[in-house]
């Protein structure tokens, strides 16, 4: 690939983007953070995730990483807050015990995880929802209410055991009014605030660190990648993204399974 790229900072979506299909970081990644560094290009994975769950994954990098967490709710640089979209208490409250409800009367079938700044936060024991959740969730912590928790709420995440999509996302389609509602992966909902998204976050840490949109590139895959990529010049949609995300994207990278994310740096920097 032929650029003139001024590229100083890349932010990359997690699952179906960066991380191989059995969910492991590529090890070509390392080495190449390496480069990165030497060269003042910031790297920000940018997940659904919580900040602890990413900043365990990348503990054995030297150099320190910027991260969107939390699909944007969270964006730590060097460490130190850049900015977060805390929700209403009330809000939390009201939409929980919505979804209670729902998976009382047979509607959904499904888990909620509450997404704080210290913690994450589970009802229920079922191994499958446990199983899920510990997968993204480094401080986890399992309580009897969801609604008695103390603690500054970032997102609220849903799990549906039957497909996100198809089911808790169109039957909170009307929440869409107030809040963000996003389906973040094949069983993952996630409802935030309005004023959230990876694309907002990614605003911020360019403003923090004085960085374009044209020295920014963006990898993803799904729908809560969506504003992510048009907030960067060098916006990339992996080979077997939703067709959302190819029609916003302006360039098309590999497959995760063919570690796009390394092979699409690697061209970029050796240009």
């Amino acid at each position: 690939m032929t650029t003139t790229a001024d590229i100083r900072l890349i932010a990359v979506d997690m699952d179906g983007t960066l991380l191989e299909p059995s969910g492991a970081i590529p090890a070509t990644l390392w080495p190449l953070l390496e480069r990165l560094h030497a060269r003042g290009i910031a790297f920000a994975p940018a997940s659904g995730r919580q900040l602890s769950t990413l900043q365990r994954m990348f503990s054995g990098v030297a150099c320190e990483l910027d991260y969107i967490a939390e699909n944007g709710a969270y964006v730590v640089r060097d460490g130190a807050e850049v900015s977060s979209d805390a929700m209403d208490p009330k809000d939390v409250a009201s939409i929980i015990t919505r979804v209670r409800e729902l998976v009382a009367d047979g509607t959904l079938r499904a888990g909620v995880v509450l997404c704080g700044k210290r913690s994450a936060y589970i009802e229920g024991a079922d191994p499958e929802f446990v199983a899920e959740t510990e997968k993204y969730y480094a401080a986890l912590e399992a309580v009897e209410d969801l609604t008695a928790v103390d603690d500054q709420f970032l997102k609220i995440a849903i799990y549906d055991f039957d497909g996100g999509e198809t089911h808790t996302a169109r039957h909170l389609a009307d929440l869409r009014e107030t809040f963000q509602v996003v389906v973040s992966g094949q069983h993952w909902v996630d409802v935030m605030n309005q004023s959230v998204n990876k694309g907002v976050a990614l605003r911020r840490l360019q403003e923090a660190m004085g960085v374009t949109t044209a020295q920014t590139a963006a990898f993803g895959d799904y729908l809560n990648d969506l504003e992510m990529l048009q907030a960067a010049d060098w916006s990339y949609a992996m080979a077997d993204a939703h067709p959302d995300v190819a029609a916003v994207a302006r360039f098309r990278a590999p497959s995760n399974a063919d570690q796009g994310v390394i092979s699409t740096i690697e061209s970029l920097l050796s240009a």
